[in-house]
């Protein structure tokens, strides 16, 4: 058996452990620039209020006091979700991470009550971390996610699939299942497919008619057999990449060219993290359509990117941003509007890897790589950028994501403690 824990509304409940007064409220979490909400509490959701519903619409109602907003905080979310993976850590056989809020463990195989094991590893993860969550047992991965869901709705946030998995899934609708998408479930209920059930049912040619091998293995796992193989999220990435939507809109080329150097300082971070080398970088660029009264001036709405190549792999920040530096310039237009930037570093490689160099490559110094990693230790003591590149900018940025609701990150910061009085 296998087990989905997934915390419930999480961004919600990360608020809350650092700011009590947020229980039994209405709160939601905001998405990136205060656009719309991403994360609802119960009490938000009983307000018949859908996900994804714009900000700019609900602030007269957070004037009266009736609902409570958040910017996402995403440096205490990543943390608690690192809090609760070391609380499954201690419970579990094996736990294989799903998402920033989501995780598959392995019983241990002497638990033979599943539903009593699972609401001891409930409640330490809330004694121990604050976070409610939702645990649900099944035979397949895709039938513990369903039970998962089940689990949410129940008083002790429990639920076991039983062991004939069609009482259960035989009135789900197909498009409820994890794995089958939007898309996907028009085309099965142009085959007359509407339940789990009837889709379980199906022949294995007619499924992979609607949707290949992929969706066979997931019919497959709603009978109860398993065949999703095990991800490693600690697995060196194919491509590291960091992008952003500005806070406001981009006008001139020194904010283009520096929102650029801070995310390719982000990404060689997040590098030298997993001990990679970079052969160079795409550097891309959004533009925004003109306004109703206003003339393009020669300029177009859309994508625009370049490509640096760095002269050998490289994890050092100023090496890729010497080379960026050119290319990002060759992005701005004069006169037009910037609405996002982002970098994709590719050709990862160990920096033992075996190439073929010339006799003009200058040889690989490790130098400079012991250099950032100093700086990344000591970003990571003082809980922020506290140190950083001149390229990235001096003083106040209009170009920084806008998050003027963002909590304490009380969990990573020393000057952002939570006070006790």
């Amino acid at each position: 058996m296998v087990g989905l824990v997934d915390g419930n509304n999480f961004f919600v409940s990360c608020e809350r452990v650092v700011d009590p007064s947020l229980r039994g409220r209405a709160v939601a979490v905001l998405s990136n620039n205060d656009g719309c909400c991403v994360s609802r509490s119960n009490e938000f959701k009983a307000l018949g209020i859908p996900m994804g519903t714009p900000y700019f619409q609900l602030k007269d109602r957070e004037r009266t006091g009736e609902l409570v907003f958040r910017s996402s905080n995403y440096e205490l979310y990543g943390d608690m979700s690192r809090r609760v993976l070391a609380v499954l850590r201690e419970e579990a056989v094996s736990v294989e991470q799903y998402s920033i809020d989501e995780a598959f463990i392995v019983p241990p195989t002497c638990e033979a009550d599943l539903e009593a094991y699972g609401r001891r590893v409930r409640a330490k993860v809330l004694q121990w971390t604050g976070i409610p969550c939702g645990v649900g047992f099944a035979p397949t991965k895709t039938l513990a996610k369903i039970a998962n869901h089940i689990g949410k709705k129940r008083p002790g946030g429990v639920f076991v699939m039983p062991a004939d998995p069609f009482e259960v899934i035989e009135d789900l609708p197909v498009e409820e299942v994890w794995g089958v998408g939007r898309r996907t479930a028009v085309k099965l209920h142009a085959e007359g497919v509407l339940m789990a059930g009837a889709f379980a049912r199906m022949r294995g040619e007619d499924v992979r008619r609607v949707g290949g091998v992929t969706l066979l293995r997931t019919a497959t796992e709603l009978r109860g057999i398993p065949c999703v193989d095990e991800r490693d999220y600690d697995a060196d990435p194919d491509s590291i990449s960091c992008s952003r939507s500005f806070g406001e809109q981009v006008t001139t080329c020194e904010a283009l060219v520096e929102s650029l150097a801070s995310f390719t300082a982000q990404a060689a971070q997040k590098l030298r993290r997993h001990g990679l080398l970079a052969a160079g970088c795409n550097v891309y660029a959004q533009i925004a359509a003109p306004g109703m009264f206003e003339e393009a001036g020669g300029w177009e709405a859309g994508w625009v990117s370049r490509t640096a190549v760095f002269p050998q792999p490289t994890d050092a920040t100023n090496e890729m941003l010497r080379a960026i530096r050119p290319e990002a310039e060759a992005l701005f237009t004069p006169g037009a509007r910037y609405r996002k930037s982002g970098m994709v570093f590719f050709g990862l490689e160990k920096p033992g890897a075996a190439r073929q160099l010339d006799l003009f490559t200058p040889a690989p110094t490790l130098a400079k790589s012991k250099l950032f990693e100093v700086v990344d230790a000591l970003n990571r003591r003082s809980g922020g950028a506290r140190i950083q590149t001149a390229a990235e900018g001096l003083g106040p940025k209009s170009w920084k994501m806008r998050r003027e609701l963002l909590s304490a990150r009380a969990t990573t910061r020393w000057t952002e403690l939570l006070k006790v009085w």
